[in-house]
């Protein structure tokens, strides 16, 4: 294949193996991972970091391998948790107290006092009766999938929702319907295939690639008037929406409308690991049946301590979550008058959305890296091919300094590619 050619080609291309072993890939994706752009672009995954997931961090560079000094629009850690002093403190105690790992799942060994005490008081800050803790947040939203539906059932889930989602509802053997993105006339005439079956209606609180929010009063009314529950994953609003923090739910005056609601310990709570609060009820069944749960092991007691301690940090006052959406309207107001494309987005989550030109979107991330900001490229199979783009995650720890650098890098590296 012409060498040129190869560069209309995307991950999307290569989803289907028709390799003679399971172990070999595809022989044309080798040929197009050999591409010296291809394989470039692949480096940007996975970089490696040299010091804490900060604002301003640093980088062992894919463009170079240059250890570097970049502003991180990457990092999860939203409200700046994972180094907060007190969180890091609370860490340190509980690792001298426990050791450095649960070395048990939850059912066998690994449960010990601080996760109890974690689930308590994350099913009272999310008022439900009862929660359970995961390891990861992708196995809590497989886990309480897999665990709760049944051939027979259907699960009915937003098109832009998690992978993690989807991979529940697959192991669960329940029959899988997708609803166009937040289109109430397709979850309804989705319901309507689902009528007189056990049916569960899976959305997100904020949309992890695009940033906007669920339109959460449209489909609980849906789900009132079918008669189905309500999942919500709140990975990305959990501690940042609503009065409390509690979620995009709480933004809505409608958490006693959801059924179950997922969270992650990764983004906000700035550790890792997920979890799950519904009724005590099913949570004793998940118990049984959620085999992430089952098992995996706990979750490092150092961890969990860290984490307890963000949740109170967090919580304590508004300070945290008014600095992240006063970082977010100025960061988005900028980038809108650059005459940038982040479509919908009404959160901390900010795509720049470039196109289906992967080479140029590469060739942009090494350009503001180079420069010192640090915005990974995405593309398919995490976004529509045709929508390659930049996801920024706008954190409390941003400095107006940190915002003004990062915007004047952004207006003079990405504002003259994307307008020629």
């Amino acid at each position: 294949m012409d060498k040129d050619q190869l560069l209309k080609y995307s991950m999307l291309d290569f989803f289907q193996n028709d390799s003679k072993s399971v172990l070999d890939p595809p022989a044309d994706f080798e040929e197009w991972y050999s591409h010296p752009l291809v394989s470039f672009g692949f480096k940007f995954a996975g970089q490696p970091m040299l010091s804490a997931p900060s604002t301003i961090t640093k980088i062992q560079s894919a463009v170079d391998d240059q250890a570097r000094r970049i502003i991180n629009l990457t990092s999860y850690n939203y409200l700046g948790l994972s180094t907060h002093p007190e969180v890091i403190q609370a860490a340190k105690e509980a690792l001298d107290k426990y050791g450095t790992g649960s070395s048990g799942s939850p059912m066998v060994s690994g449960t010990l006092d601080l996760h109890v005490e974690f689930a308590r008081r994350l099913a009272e800050f999310k008022q439900k009766e009862d929660c359970l803790l995961y390891s990861s947040g992708f196995g809590g939203n497989l886990g309480a999938l897999q665990g709760i539906l049944r051939k027979g059932d259907c699960i009915v889930i937003d098109e832009k929702g998690h992978r993690s989602m989807i991979d529940g509802g697959l192991i669960s053997g329940a029959k899988m319907y997708f609803f166009k993105h937040n289109d109430m006339a397709s979850l309804e005439q989705t319901l309507e295939k689902c009528k007189g079956k056990r049916t569960l209606v899976c959305v997100e609180g904020v949309y992890s690639m695009d940033g906007d929010l669920v339109k959460l009063p449209e489909v609980v009314a849906l789900c009132d008037r079918y008669g189905v529950q309500l999942y919500l994953d709140e990975a990305h609003s959990t501690l940042m929406f609503g009065e409390n923090g509690r979620g995009v739910g709480e933004h809505f005056h409608l958490e006693h409308k959801v059924g179950m609601t997922f969270g992650t310990l990764s983004k906000s709570f700035g550790g890792v690991g997920g979890f799950i609060c519904s009724n005590a009820r099913i949570i004793r069944y998940l118990r049984g049946y959620s085999s992430p749960w089952n098992f995996s092991c706990a979750i490092a007691p150092s961890t969990v301590a860290g984490l307890m301690k963000a949740l109170e940090v967090a919580t304590r006052d508004s300070t945290l979550r008014d600095k992240l959406q006063a970082n977010t309207a100025y960061m988005r107001k900028h980038i809108l008058d650059m005459g940038l494309d982040i479509g919908k987005s009404e959160s901390q989550v900010m795509p720049i959305i470039i196109g289906p030109d992967s080479k140029l979107l590469y060739e942009l991330a090494a350009g503001i890296q180079q420069r010192g900001l640090f915005l990974q490229p995405v593309t398919f199979p995490a976004v529509p091919a045709e929508t390659g783009r930049f996801r920024m995650s706008i954190s409390a720890q941003l400095t107006q300094a940190d915002m003004d650098e990062a915007l004047n890098i952004i207006k003079d590296v990405i504002v003259p590619a994307v307008k020629k």
